[in-house]
């Protein structure tokens, strides 16, 4: 064997005995020190790289919408909700394709190449058109499709990555032949510190790109986005050799023909029967949660641009409106340790439960803090709204009014703690109550539930546009000082209300496929 190589031991039995269990972990925890630099560490990059690349047009997309399209606020909010919604649902199919064919680590590189072409297409097609008064630089039928195209090929490659790559890392701490306490502990302090780096990467790209594409042009932000996933294809490449050398000398002794299968994605016929009916009331109860946080790249950021996003007097520098996506990334940076490090061994010796918090408790507690966001979010609508009519620039929508960008840091810190609870605890359940060798299936159908959230909240804002449009001034006017997106915000501040009542109601009947998880 070559200096350096892995030097794997065959995988212990886990047996009825305590003895059997601590040689499982041992054997486990040996094994994933050799290969977290490996393989974790390297997917960890990949998911980092294709966060800042994606999120470079995600977070300001509608921006670029009402501005460079020139699009209304409620058709663009439209626009961007179905967007979303389609590259959260297309990772069915992309799991679907990854587990029954493709294997997950192939799914990954070929994520890479789709999105090479597609930000490759979106940032020919920003050079398509000047950047002129909105009555003279309509786009035409042409650039449209083009544009079109582009952005819904970079919702395929999203679909490839996200619940493969996920499922990977997860797959790490997941013993074949059983599971113990110390590996389930494990696999969920994972997916806290894998969301740990999509923050980082999710404030990168809501900082820097988004600046770029406000103050330089869209052109090089988009591509920076591209650059970015060069980076993402190298690393990519190098993780499918890591990925196979460690099927080759671990998998493949113990069992080379089930666990083969299992990794490259070939499910057992029957393991995935009835899991979908089992599951589906949780995905239901989940919708409104993931509706909510579609507002944050869509209304949030609209509501954003009609601040004073001037930082300190006299530097000149102005925050862009998608760049107040970083409180978000910021709460989650400095939640996720915290929880992970003092809640959850605090909640341990109190409940006993191996992550201090069962996973539907943990969703509950993060739909509740959704709702709690979006009251806050009404009551600084309402005051900016007060202050638009005192300045009067009621009529002016384009003036900044005198009110700071820090009125809303409020909500974005309580939609980051919500996430942190809520939607990395659903990635946590659905990875766990699926069978084995189907779980990228199962992270896709989590991630499904923000897609139709994203269709649900595209739906109430064109129902309620409709609505009020026809009484009278539309809550989504595009003179925003004139629009009610508070009114909007107490909709679904009582909707996440009814979302929770319900969703404790079948929570507390719900029977883990785990007994431990009880």
């Amino acid at each position: 064997m070559e200096s350096g190589e892995l030097a794997p031991r065959p995988w212990p039995s886990v047996g009825s005995g305590s003895a059997d269990g601590w040689r499982a972990a041992r054997f486990l925890l040996d094994n994933l020190l050799n290969i977290l630099p490996q393989i974790v560490t390297k997917l960890i990059a990949i998911s980092f790289l294709e966060l800042v690349g994606f999120c470079g047009v995600q977070s300001n997309l509608i921006m670029y919408l009402t501005g460079h399209l020139g699009m209304s606020t409620a058709a663009a909010a439209a626009s961007a909700n179905a967007w979303t919604g389609t590259e959260m649902v297309l990772p069915l199919a992309g799991a679907l394709i990854a587990d029954s064919r493709l294997g997950r680590y192939r799914a990954v590189l070929v994520a890479g190449v789709l999105y090479l072409l597609s930000l490759g297409m979106l940032t020919v097609s920003s050079t398509l058109r000047a950047p002129e008064p909105r009555a003279a630089s309509s786009p035409s039928f042409a650039q449209l499709a083009f544009f079109y195209v582009a952005l819904y090929l970079l919702a395929v490659a999203r679909g490839f990555h996200r619940p493969c790559a996920e499922a990977l890392g997860a797959d790490q701490f997941t013993p074949s032949d059983g599971e113990d306490p110390s590996s389930r502990a494990s696999r969920s302090s994972y997916f806290n510190w894998f969301h740990f780096s999509l923050s980082c990467g999710y404030g990168l790209a809501t900082t820097g790109l988004t600046y770029v594409e406000d103050n330089v042009s869209w052109t090089v932000g988009f591509g920076a986005c591209w650059a970015m996933m060069v980076l993402y294809l190298a690393v990519d490449v190098r993780f499918v050799e890591t990925m196979r050398a460690w099927v080759a000398r671990v998998f493949r002794r113990k069992d080379a023909a089930g666990t083969e299968r299992l990794l490259a994605g070939e499910p057992e016929d029957g393991k995935g029967k009835g899991f979908v009916a089992k599951l589906l009331p949780i995905w239901a109860t989940s919708l409104i949660f993931a509706a909510i946080l579609a507002q944050v790249s869509t209304l949030f950021t609209k509501q954003g641009s009609t601040l004073d996003r001037r930082l300190g007097m006299g530097t000149g520098l102005v925050v862009p409106p998608a760049a107040l996506q970083f409180f978000l990334s910021f709460s989650m940076v400095t939640t996720l340790p915290i929880y992970d490090r003092l809640f959850v061994p605090f909640a341990r010796r109190v409940t006993g439960h191996h992550a201090g918090l069962t996973t539907l408790q943990r969703i509950g507690a993060g739909m509740a803090t959704a709702g709690v966001a979006m009251v806050v979010a009404a009551m600084v609508e309402a005051r900016r709204l007060r202050v638009a009519r005192e300045a009067g620039l009621v009529d002016k929508p384009d003036a900044a009014l005198p009110i700071s960008l820090w009125w809303m840091l409020p909500q974005y810190v309580l939609l980051g703690v919500a996430i942190v609870l809520g939607e990395i605890g659903l990635q946590e359940f659905f990875y766990d109550q699926v069978p084995d060798a189907i779980r990228s299936v199962g992270l896709a159908l989590c991630m499904s539930i923000f897609g139709v959230g994203n269709y649900v909240s595209g739906m109430l804002v064109s129902a309620t546009d409709w609505a009020t449009r026809s009484t009278g001034e539309s809550w989504f006017s595009d003179d925003l000082n004139r629009a009610h997106l508070d009114y909007f915000y107490w909709l679904l501040a009582g909707l996440a209300a009814l979302e929770v009542a319900l969703f404790l109601h079948l929570a507390n009947r719900y029977v883990y496929r785990s007994k431990d998880e009880l």
